[in-house]
């Protein structure tokens, strides 16, 4: 008889797969909620209404009822109150007194502010509280975060960049090695000595005529009624002393 312990060409070896032996299960007893009875009731199901039987309140203990012997006025009846009128003395109750409303000149709204008009939001600096003397947190310039725009992005595709420069004025191709003098430089010709003179004005003073101080005759000192009546004017022929005469009669 062989004392191998194992049983043919079997030996103990690592599972190729998980067996279910291998592992503890709870059973058929698992955490669900009931479906029976109002409090802890699965909410996926349909829950029918609860009523109970509540103890008597300490209150309606020691509320005591006058039973059947209740005073009952004079004036009610089976149907309701007596409709005969009814009369009392009362004192005078005092004057309300008035109401003092305030007029229009008592409202200022130009000094309402930015409580009754829109206006833009307003900020101001104050000092560091007592609390917050110790803080040394760092401020928002102290950190250092990467820029948002340029070729410095991190993770972000960039397009070109371009930017201006001075001209140098040194290796250049502008370069002046001539020193040649610039346009500034060279004296211009007046247009009118090669061209037709455009006409020139001036600004002057003012002439004065010569003053005459002799005295004028006015239109009173004439008397044309007194003047002797000339020849009257005709219209003739102008002849020139250079011009033969003229000859009226013409010889045979």
């Amino acid at each position: 008889m062989s004392t191998d312990i194992w049983v043919g060409s079997w030996r103990p070896h690592r599972p190729r797969g998980p067996i279910a032996a291998l592992y503890s299960s709870p059973g058929p007893k698992y955490g669900l909620p009931t479906n029976v009875g109002y409090q802890q009731h699965d909410p996926s199901r349909y829950r029918a209404p609860a009523y109970s039987f509540g103890t008597r309140r300490f209150q309606g203990l020691e509320n005591c009822s006058p039973g059947p012997g209740y005073l009952i006025p004079t004036n009610m009846t089976m149907r309701g109150k007596d409709g005969s009128p009814a009369y009392s003395i009362y004192g005078r109750p005092k004057d309300v007194s008035s109401f003092r409303t305030p007029g229009p000149g008592q409202y200022f709204p130009e000094k309402a502010g930015r409580w009754a008009y829109p206006s833009a939001p307003n900020y101001s600096l104050a000092s560091r509280t007592k609390l917050f003397q110790n803080d040394q947190t760092p401020g928002p310039a102290a950190y250092g975060l990467p820029p948002m725009l340029g070729p410095g992005v991190i993770g972000k595709a960039s397009a070109p960049n371009y930017s201006i420069f001075g001209r140098s004025m040194i290796g250049s191709f502008c370069e002046d090695l001539s020193k040649t003098p610039g346009p500034c430089n060279y004296r211009v010709v007046d247009t009118g000595v090669y061209k037709n003179r455009p006409p020139h004005y001036s600004i002057l003073a003012r002439n004065m005529l010569p003053g005459d101080n002799t005295v004028k005759p006015g239109p009173g000192a004439y008397s044309p009624e007194k003047q002797c009546q000339h020849r009257g004017i005709s219209f003739g022929i102008r002849h020139s002393p250079y011009v033969a005469p003229l000859m009226v009669e013409v010889l045979d």
